[in-house]
């Protein structure tokens, strides 16, 4: 049982990371405080996880036939993959972490599941733009329902904020739905844990990453990268969460600091304006580049290593 160490890593180094797409740029355009932001992840993460986890930790278990010593290096080498980018605070693909490792595995032993590996790079490849079509229609259509409401600033500000930890709320739900299989799929088909075990353990160590450790890279995504009104808030990340949370019910974890983005993007576009900070944009798709490889070739060392 001591390999599942690195899957309770690997979920607290992921939930240090992600929360900050649900939450980020609600704390730190303070209209939602940061203590309030990482209590509500922490339980949506793990309502996700155990609701809607199953599709996911199914893909990803059957992508490469483990032993128990593989699943392990492919945990942990996804695991410190995507702590050093939480330590570099930058936003990391949790997804391309936890294949990256397990192609490491599968270039070993010379075995992978190809039709699923194309299946979730082509999830990979579409989750930036269909994010970005989804907050581009949103934009418009919420912007008017609200203005029917009539309401005075300060009803605004009060609805805008309800409607932020809301859509927090369902963004982290949805992450734990989506990328509790980054955590725990590949110890499901060893027989190390059941589905359920999986969904719990898995959650549970995201969310604990989520009330530890997660405010250096929300600051990045919050304040660096974006400079959002609430509303523009308020639709990058419900538009984030319907994505990732349409991919979940796929059974294909995609990453939400790749919805983060498109869905802020995609509102850069209907107002004309720039919306994402280029020096900082470009940090994360070097990270976005880099973690797939980093994590492959960690696992691909260490198992060769030690076994």
């Amino acid at each position: 049982m001591f390999r599942l160490v690195a899957s309770v890593f690997m979920g607290w180094s992921l939930g240090s990371n992600a929360t900050a797409n649900a939450f980020g740029t609600a704390v730190f355009s303070k209209t939602i405080r940061y203590r309030t932001a990482i209590i509500l992840a922490a339980v949506f993460i793990i309502l996700g996880a155990f609701l809607e986890g199953r599709e996911g930790m199914e893909t990803l278990s059957g992508l490469v036939r483990q032993t128990r010593d593989s699943a392990f290096i492919a945990s942990l080498a996804s695991a410190l993959t995507v702590f050093l980018m939480t330590v570099l605070r930058i936003p990391v693909p949790g997804p391309q972490a936890a294949v990256g490792a397990i192609l490491g595995i599968g270039l070993v032993i010379g075995r992978v599941d190809l039709p699923d590996l194309t299946k979730i790079v082509a999830c990979w490849i579409t989750t930036p733009i269909l994010a970005m079509i989804t907050s581009a229609v949103l934009y418009p259509l919420l912007a008017k329902g609200i203005d029917r409401l009539g309401l005075n600033i300060f009803t605004r500000d009060y609805t805008m904020k309800i409607g932020l930890l809301v859509a927090g709320s369902y963004a982290a739900y949805a992450l734990g739905a989506n990328n509790v299989a980054n955590v725990t799929g590949v110890f499901i088909n060893t027989g190390q844990l059941t589905v359920l075990q999986g969904a719990l353990l898995g959650g549970a160590s995201i969310a604990l990453g989520s009330l530890t450790y997660s405010k250096n890279v929300m600051k990045t995504v919050g304040r660096n990268l974006v400079k959002l009104d609430p509303y523009s808030a308020l639709v990058s990340v419900l538009s984030m969460a319907l994505v990732a949370h349409f991919y979940a019910k796929l059974g294909v974890p995609v990453s939400t600091s790749q919805g983060i983005i498109g869905s802020v993007l995609g509102i850069g576009l209907v107002k004309g304006i720039q919306t994402i900070n280029p020096k900082t944009l470009f940090s994360i798709l070097m990270g976005w580049l880099g973690t797939p490889l980093v994590a492959l070739v960690l696992s691909f060392a260490l198992f060769r290593l030690f076994f």
